[in-house]
């Protein structure tokens, strides 16, 4: 394939939204930003994006099913192509696809999957999200906690055991030795914070053993108090953490998550979806842990009343933080994007516009709706 001139677009590069510039793709990657005379003279073929908003590529860190199929139901290469399909619809170009709580055969067969799927290119999977089943019955949501324990050294192995992506595990700090935490890291895993009934010093000692997140932020962990800070206080005054944040209107106040990007340094504020089979899917309903759970109004909750994961995209969580919390377009897209791929260890290659990063982008509409994705230059349209 040669190289390919986008033209005609507003392209966030660096701080800001530029109309001066053209992005030149050759070989899966940005190769340059150019003046659009340039990038035409030097490109085999151009694209005109008409004017719209090119941006780049989505990455949820947070994934637990789309187009209608569950991880935890479906730990196949095959499952992995439907959920990343479904979710590109809404520009999101990597992603974590995310096992709740399950046992070690279950955990065994999805990271598996995940080495199987990277393998053979399957587009847009950057590794595994573990979250659990190292985590707190008194803050299990929708988990299942017969299947909660305690790693040993051969599970913590199996756990880890994925080479050709990321892994990220989440667990509850006061459930499981700081040792356990330390050879995790170790073994390259990224540790975040969730699901925990921690105190702070509980959750502080987890950051000095190497967590480097906290999932989703504020739901499932325990809350910040004037003498007891908790999990959530822990998290907003640590500058060196990420949080992750589903900004849907239902799972965390805009009030709440104001208060989040004013404590935290910029960049620490993650979008996450942690969206459930019904996102790039006509159907609202799914089996988990065999019990139906279906969508009601875009909120997902099971029969106990635990919100059990969301119907949100990425799409709409950039909107959602335009339009709810008020910040620029450059940043929300940033959170989608840029401080999610440093987070994952992937900030030299992923989330940004520029020379030498993989061609991941999305072009956006007047209205912040997808209009076409890349992944690695290949267009979505076909």
């Amino acid at each position: 394939m040669g190289s390919v001139a986008l033209v005609n677009a507003r392209v966030l590069a660096g701080e800001s939204l530029r109309r001066d510039v053209a992005v030149l793709i050759d070989g899966g990657r940005i190769a340059a930003l150019l003046p659009e005379p340039q990038a035409r003279a030097q490109a085999a073929e151009t694209v005109d994006l008409e004017g719209g908003i090119l941006l780049p590529g989505f990455i949820d860190v947070q994934v637990n099913g789309g187009g209608g199929v569950l991880f935890n139901n479906a730990p196949t290469v095959e499952a992995l192509r439907s959920i990343v399909a479904g979710h590109r619809r809404f520009g999101s170009t990597g992603l974590l696809p995310t096992l709740i709580s399950d046992d070690v055969h279950t955990m065994r067969a999805a990271v598996d999957a995940v080495r199987q799927a990277i393998a053979a290119g399957v587009p847009g999977v950057l590794g595994i999200h573990l979250e659990g089943p190292y985590i707190a019955p008194e803050r299990k949501g929708t988990h299942n906690a017969d299947t909660f324990r305690v790693p040993d050294a051969a599970e913590i192995e199996m756990a880890t055991a994925l080479d050709n992506g990321v892994t990220l595990i989440t667990l509850a700090p006061e459930q499981v030795p700081a040792d356990t935490i330390r050879a995790m890291v170790a073994r390259g895993a990224k540790v975040a914070a969730g699901h925990t009934a921690a105190s702070y010093e509980q959750a502080r000692a987890g950051l000095d053993a190497g967590i480097s997140g906290f999932t989703h932020l504020y739901n499932a962990m325990t809350p910040l108090q004037g003498r007891e800070p908790g999990v959530v206080g822990a998290a907003l005054e640590d500058p060196h953490s990420w949080c992750g944040v589903i900004v849907d209107g239902v799972h965390v106040h805009p009030a709440s998550l104001r208060v989040a990007l004013a404590a935290k340094p910029r960049g620490k504020v993650v979008l996450v979806t942690d969206a459930m089979p019904m996102v790039g899917s006509d159907d609202p309903s799914f089996n988990l842990y065999g019990e139906t759970i279906v969508a009601k109004d875009g909120v997902v909750r099971n029969a106990a009343g635990s919100l059990a994961g969301s119907a949100l995209d990425m799409a709409s969580a950039v909107r959602n933080t335009v339009q709810m919390l008020g910040l620029p377009l450059e940043e929300a897209a940033r959170m989608a994007s840029t401080y999610p791929a440093q987070f994952l260890g992937l900030g030299d290659r992923l989330g940004r516009i520029a020379p030498g990063y993989r061609a991941d982008l999305v072009l956006l509409d007047e209205a912040l709706q997808v209009r076409e994705t890349w992944i690695g230059g290949v267009t979505s349209r076909g």
